[in-house]
Parts: C-alpha cells; structure tokens; sequence
C-alpha cells in the first residue's frame, strides 16, 4: 500500500509501511505522543520521571519489535524524506494478539517490571473480550504525529490509508481503538469509528471504538 498526494508545489507526502530503517524515527514520535497517556502514566505507576521515561521506551520499543518480526502493518506519512506520523494495527488472533510470546513477556518484565507487564496484558485481554462478536478485525495500538505537524491533516492520512488496509482484507470486520484521551475521540468519531463502551483500568479510563468495514456499512444500508 503506497498512495502519493500533494499537499504544495514543492512538497511531497507519501503514505506507506513502513521500512526497518524508519523505525528508530517512528519510536521517538510515539514516545512523544505517548509520554503524558494517563492509562501507561497509571499503569507504569513510576514517580521518577527517568526510570518512567526508560520503561516506556522499552514498551515502544518491544511492540515495535513484535509488529515487525510478526509482518504486521506499520504505516507512516512522508513529507519529503521526513516522517512525520505514524500508525500500527495488528489483527486480532495474529502472533501479537493478546497472547504474547514468552521472549516478548520476559524482555518487557526486565524492562518495565512483572506487574506492569501482566497489567498490560489484562488490558488487552479486557478489550479484546469487549470485541469477541467480531471474528476478525484490526486494532489500532499506537498513532502518533509529529508535534511540529499536528493540526495539518496528516492524522486524517494515516486513518484514511487505515481504511485502505482494511478494505484490502476481506477476512477483518474493521477496525479497532482504545482511546485514553478525551479530544481524541471526536478525531475518531468523525471518521465513522462507534463508541463501544467505556473501560477502567485501575484509577484510568478511555473510550473503545470500532469502524465496521465500509462495504458491510453498505450491504446495511
């Protein structure tokens, strides 16, 4: 999947998955994205602000690992040769559905630590319960834009080639995503994505969305 669109005369955006040598850049737009989540704040429950950031860089880094050792979707927007937002799904019941490798769980537990890690399991088991009508669909696990491009659309991007992958697997429902902040939800909403219900976790909450396929929306209608 690679779609080119022009956004000025002199700039190029380009939207593609993502290559190895890319995800050094796409680990540090999702730490930034991902540094001030209240689910991962309350779940690491780390008071030093060091030892929290190394956690969470060995979780970006550890599920970007998996995402990649499994073939699973990393796409990103180009402006130029800079990227500048990025956005992985994985399908449910692949090799980095809810359960996790054990090279996966004992390199996340030296990392983060026994409870942090078996927490973020229960939270993806919590969810996936919450989506058990559904034989097949993707979940959006991380979306991040650079800071310095935020509010140019390049989010809408990633959401719309998202629907691409979707389109292109005729085995998935939709799509899927677990949102811990408020203003994001109308970001989702507005691109058809359906409240599901609200989930807790510990003193943390967010909202979990689904996006039906397009063509089944049709076949309703």
């Amino acid at each position: 999947m690679t779609t080119t669109e022009e956004r000025a005369p002199d700039t190029e955006i380009n939207v593609k998955f993502l290559a190895p040598e890319d995800i050094r850049v796409a680990a540090s737009l999702l730490y930034q994205a991902y540094h001030e989540d209240p689910l991962l704040i309350n779940i690491f429950n780390e008071p030093n602000e060091g030892k929290y950031r190394s956690k969470l860089r060995a979780l970006i880094r550890e599920e970007l690992t998996s995402f990649s050792k499994a073939g699973q979707p990393i796409v990103g927007v180009f402006v130029g040769d800079n990227l500048v937002a990025v956005a992985c799904a994985f399908v449910s019941e692949s090799e980095i559905d809810a359960d996790r490798g054990w090279n996966w769980r004992l390199r996340l537990m030296m990392a983060a630590g026994r409870l942090q890690m078996q927490q973020l399991l229960e939270k993806e088991r919590t969810i996936q319960a919450q989506l058990s009508e559904y034989t097949g669909y993707y979940f959006l696990s991380f979306i991040a834009v650079d800071p310095h491009y935020q509010g140019l659309g390049y989010g809408h991007y990633l959401l719309s080639a998202l629907d691409t992958l979707v389109s292109e697997n005729p085995e998935v429902a939709g799509l899927a995503v677990f949102v811990t902040q408020g203003n994001q939800v109308n970001f989702f909403e507005s691109h058809g994505y359906q409240l599901i219900r609200q989930l807790s976790f510990k003193s943390a909450s967010g909202e979990l969305l689904f996006k039906p396929r397009t063509d089944k929306l049709e076949k309703a209608l």
